[in-house]
């Protein structure tokens, strides 16, 4: 049979160990949010680059699609396809090396199945700093974030994973391998390829390791939380903060009412940050790696500025690490706490950080309009225009029929997220949630460019096919 010769095929280049199906493959077929049900012919395990393309060798002969996975923390289906007789998982986990930190050049090169909690403490390790950050730290993994150009917490100040990314080794579709593990900070040689391959989601090729930039450790940091009335203030912020601390802003987040509400009624070490109810929140970060104390000056001096001008209701700042990460768990429940709180339809949406305020204005009104009872849960990363339009079910629907109005509520927000020049993909990537709204909002001309991109680069459609973008 053609399926027993592929898993032959694929033990004797992995091994027959590295080779899982039924139940030792069951535990990489579970798509974390339980949104999308992967199947998968068989999970093969590479344990280094030469195996990959190895891998990928033997699919092209035996005419097997590839999907590659790392920590599987998707949110977009992106790693999620459902045929399991067309397609092998690739799972990247045994390649969880730091190969090498180069403390002069200040760089770290690291393999795909390293997780960002590894990264950041190899980094550490050396002296230096790996500011990419997410709440899942412990889980997601080096190849995912390059996968979906990853932002997280400190994009204000150190960019997504592309600004952190200097070189990439890549396996094609065809299994050759790319080299290009450089730390050059300057390189005007021709096409800038790696920054086709990082957002592409493994659409493109496999992304095996990486080369990123450190950078000093922080010696200093203020965390504070704002209590305020509207979205405008927590821009008006933002551009103070920038301005007053030489853009030495690291985290800015917005968050609504209710997203804080449910944070505090479901998650252990939640509480309310202050004694009256506010609309809005404004969790912010000065941090900077010169010595002294003077963001404390700083942020004393926005604050009472910002009192003067009407800019806030209240603030806590943290004076002690305790209260800073007491601040931070809270904005980390966000998302856990939704699903505690049961169905949500959730956006990954961005827009220019002027324009925050007139869209939060029109997408609530918008919502609930279309969706009476609907609780909108709002928050995300206001320093870079990224927000989590996430919606939860209104308190007496059950979950069935809220999820069935999914594509209602996605045309509405994603209609003015157009609309206002803003993008329906901000961190998550498209995967195959997105990809019939991508034929929706992106033009004709940028479709047929990644096509064409897929077409060179994938002429087979074998990369994670359904993805992204239709196949060539």
């Amino acid at each position: 049979m053609a399926d027993d010769a592929i898993i032959a095929a694929l033990q004797a280049v992995v091994g027959a160990d590295q080779v899982l199906c039924g139940d030792a493959a069951a535990p990489y077929l579970v798509e974390w949010r339980g949104a999308f049900r992967p199947a998968a012919l068989a999970v093969v395990r590479p344990a280094d680059t030469d195996a990959v393309a190895a891998v990928l060798r033997c699919c092209c002969t035996h005419d097997c699609a590839v999907v590659a996975q790392s920590g599987n923390t998707g949110l977009v289906g992106g790693a999620a396809a459902s045929d399991a007789r067309r397609h092998v998982i690739v799972n990247l986990e045994r390649m969880d090396r730091v190969r090498e930190i180069d403390i002069d050049n200040a760089t770290m090169t690291v393999e795909a199945g390293c997780t960002l909690a590894d990264a950041q403490r190899a980094a550490a390790d050396a002296g230096l700093y790996f500011p990419l950050s997410l709440a899942s730290r412990d889980r997601c993994r080096i190849g995912g974030n390059l996968a979906t150009n990853a932002g997280g917490l400190n994009v204000v100040r150190y960019g997504n994973t592309r600004d952190l990314a200097l070189g990439l080794e890549v396996v094609l579709a065809d299994g050759r391998i790319w080299h290009n593990l450089t730390g050059l900070r300057k390189d005007n040689s021709g096409f800038d390829l790696a920054d086709l391959f990082i957002g592409s989601e493994g659409a493109l090729g496999i992304v095996t390791a990486a080369v990123f930039k450190l950078y000093d450790p922080l010696a200093q940091q203020v965390t504070a939380l704002f209590a305020l009335d509207t979205p405008g203030q927590a821009v008006a912020l933002q551009r103070r903060l920038i301005a007053a601390s030489g853009h030495n802003l690291t985290g800015c987040e917005l968050m609504s009412r209710q997203a804080i509400a449910l944070a505090c009624a479901h998650i252990d070490g939640c509480r309310e940050p202050f004694d009256v109810d506010h609309e809005w929140y404004l969790l912010v970060d000065l941090a900077t790696s010169a010595r002294g104390h003077w963001l404390h000056d700083v942020m004393a001096q926005v604050v009472d500025q910002a009192r003067h001008d009407g800019l806030l209701g209240d603030v806590v700042i943290a004076h002690d690490d305790e209260r800073a990460a007491a601040l931070w768990h809270l904005r980390e429940s966000l998302p856990p706490a939704q699903v505690a709180e049961g169905a949500s339809i959730k956006h990954d949406i961005s827009l220019p950080v002027s324009k925050l305020p007139a869209f939060l204005d029109r997408a609530l009104a918008a919502i609930r309009e279309a969706l009476p009872g609907v609780r909108p849960c709002p928050f995300g990363h206001v320093g870079d225009g990224n927000l989590h339009f996430n919606l939860s079910k209104p308190a007496d629907a059950d979950d069935a029929s809220f999820l069935a109005q999914s594509e209602t509520a996605h045309t509405v927000v994603h209609d003015i997220v157009a609309e206002m020049g803003g993008s329906i993909a901000a961190e998550h990537g498209i995967g195959r949630l997105k990809v019939d709204a991508l034929a929706r909002y992106k033009s004709d001309v940028e479709r047929d460019m990644m096509r064409a991109i897929k077409k060179a680069l994938d002429p087979e459609n074998r990369l994670n096919p359904g993805a992204v973008v239709e196949g060539p």
